[in-house]
């Protein structure tokens, strides 16, 4: 893959044979950033667990303390109280029945995060193909099934986020911006670790932490040493 003038520029900064303490690897990838836009910092965590095996599955969701500077757009399937209370939550759009041919049909997505009330949870069922491949399925594990849907959506707007193992083991988030301060980069990036060390499975053996990662959008990859997390 062949890489332009900035991005080669910029991977001169950084040693790929390096395990970066978070400080540094953090104003790393704040000198690394040379888009013309706010690009997005992200983590990619390997952790040491199969997901294949349900008991070493590594899912659920964190308020990162500031947020990932981005505005999401909620959507809450509800019904009757439930559908004043979203709205009332900040939720970008609520409704029920009547929002499945929009999605399904009319391929409406207009939304980055969608919430349910359990009692709707089988009229949502319906679009298992469309939201599924689209990781936008609500879930009890990531709060995003709950009758507080209120709560469910100032969380969300406020800065929540879900983690969920890819096939490679592999957890990928946000964590903010690169136009953050070095302080709330590393804040959030220590609240999503110790939200993945609360969530290591019984059956995890050996070290969890396998690579950690930092990156900003159009940047190269800068490792991080897991030892402060272990």
């Amino acid at each position: 893959m062949k890489h332009g003038k900035k991005y080669v520029e910029a991977a001169k900064l950084v040693d790929r044979t390096t395990q970066y303490e978070v400080a540094d690897a953090v104003a790393l990838v704040k000198k690394t950033a040379v888009a013309k836009f706010d690009e997005t910092v992200e983590a990619h965590v390997r952790l040491g667990v199969d997901g294949r095996h349900a008991d070493q599955q590594v899912r659920g969701a964190v308020v990162l303390p500031h947020g990932t500077g981005k505005q999401v757009r909620v959507l809450v399937f509800a019904k009757g109280d439930k559908l004043t209370e979203a709205e009332q939550g900040g939720a970008d759009h609520v409704g029920g029945e009547e929002l499945i041919p929009k999605i399904q049909n009319d391929g409406w997505f207009e939304f980055d995060v969608v919430v349910a009330t359990p009692d709707m949870m089988g009229v949502v069922g319906r679009l298992g193909r469309v939201l599924g491949p689209k990781g936008l399925m609500p879930n009890p594990k990531a709060g995003t099934v709950t009758m507080d849907v209120a709560k469910a959506v100032e969380d969300i707007k406020a800065g929540k986020i879900e983690y969920r193992l890819d096939k490679a083991n592999i957890i990928h988030c946000p964590i903010g911006r690169t136009s953050f301060t070095e302080e709330q980069l590393t804040e959030n990036l220590d609240t999503l670790m110790e939200a993945l060390v609360k969530a290591k499975p019984a059956s995890a053996k050996g070290q969890y932490f396998r690579s950690v990662t930092i990156a900003n959008t159009m940047g190269p990859g800068i490792k991080v040493s897991p030892v402060k997390y272990a």
